[in-house]
Parts: structure tokens; sequence; C-alpha cells
């Protein structure tokens, strides 16, 4: 009587592609680190790869190359502000646009106002200031996608479609300041207009005060 072999389980492959991407993760937060300090030009593989603990082939492996690994570390970064994820899942819920609006707005100050002890501050900032060649994927796979749901969000508020071009300004006129609260030296806030340094709740209410107004505005030129 032949006794059947028992069937390989499965477990193994999941524990190979676990620590895979365990090691990917440590390798991406390590760069992110690395570039918030040294910028894209100055830091080096040979850095990131005795900090990470990992050989240039693990690089390579996951990234590809540093060129790629610097890319995955911009993509990172800016989801650090706001995940693509929570915006498709805000945009697909049942609140008003208008309150879609204010949580994304409150999302975004949040984090431009705050210490910015994470790498993903400090890697948009230096990337925005002085652009990379590989800026284009960051505004490709970041900033494109969720620049297409804000217009969704804003096209519903102000009525008219996403196509408009007032659609595209006004999405710009409401995150300019953000962006501009991102780059602005502590100084400005601390010693200039310390009002930006206050409650980030009620800064983004602000906000979000001038944004709505404007965008009344534009609904009743428009659709007159």
């Amino acid at each position: 009587m032949t006794t059947a072999k028992p069937k390989p389980t499965a477990a193994p492959a999941r524990a190979a592609r676990s620590d895979g991407d365990a090691t990917r993760s440590a390798i991406l937060d390590v760069a992110g680190q690395v570039f918030a300090q040294r910028g894209y030009a100055d830091a080096t593989s040979k850095e990131i790869c005795a900090r990470a603990g990992v050989n240039m082939a693990s690089v390579n492996y996951h990234f590809g190359s540093r060129g790629g690994l610097y890319q995955a570390v911009l993509v990172e970064a800016h989801n650090h502000l706001l995940r693509l994820e929570e915006m498709q899942a805000l945009a697909a819920g049942p609140a008003a646009p208008r309150d879609k609006l204010r949580a994304i707005v409150g999302r975004i100050v949040e984090h431009v106002t705050g210490p910015r002890a994470h790498w993903g501050s400090r890697v948009v900032v230096r990337e925005l200031l002085s652009p990379s060649e590989h800026a284009p994927v960051l505004v490709q796979q970041a900033i494109a996608p969720k620049a297409r749901i804000l217009i969704g969000i804003v096209s519903q508020i102000v009525g008219l479609p996403p196509t408009h071009p007032a659609m595209q300004r006004s999405l710009f006129f409401t995150v300019a300041p953000c962006l501009a609260m991102l780059l602005a030296p502590a100084e400005l806030r601390t010693q200039v207009l310390p009002g930006l340094g206050g409650d980030p709740a009620q800064l983004a209410d602000d906000l979000l005060r001038y944004a709505l107004a404007g965008m009344d505005a534009l609904a009743a030129q428009y659709r007159a």
C-alpha cells in the first residue's frame, strides 16, 4: 500500500512575501530619512544600505534602482500628507460635498502646520523647492489622482462640470494656502503671522470659509 505524500502548504510562500514586504518597508523608511536629511542629489545608496542593514541587491530587487527607490519615497511622502485610499473612501461616502472638502482640507492643514518629525513632509518640501528629474512621478502617481478627486468634489459644490477651467482654478485657490504653509519657514508662523500657529481645526475652518465663499461666487457667476 502506497502512502500518500502530504501536500505542501502555502505558509512558507506567505512567510517569504511577508519578509519581503518588511524588508521593502524598512528600506523605504530609511531611504526617506536619508533623502529628507540630504536631498536626492547628496543621498547615497551606500548610506541607505548601511543604515537599513541591506545590500544594494535588495534595493535593486525591490525598487529597480536608486532612482526607483527615490520615486517610491516621493509617493509615500505625499501619501503621508493624505492617502489616496482615504480620499477615495471619503469621496464615495454619503457625506455632503462641503463636508467632504472640510474633512480633506482639515487633514491637510493638520499635517502642514504640525510638527514635521516625519520625513515625508521634509521630502515633499525639498522636491517642491528643488524639483528633481523624478518630479513627474510625484505629479502623476500621487498628486494627479488626488487632484481629480478634489476637483470632483468642488464640481459638486459649484455645480459645474469637472472639466470646466473654473473648477481647476478653484482647486488651486483652495490648496495653494496649504502649500504656502508647508513651504513657509517656522519663523513666519511664530514671528510674523502667529495666527497661523493656532488651532489647526480653526485654521482649516477659516480657510474653508474663504474657499467656499469663492466657490459660491463662481456658481452665481457661471450659472446665472
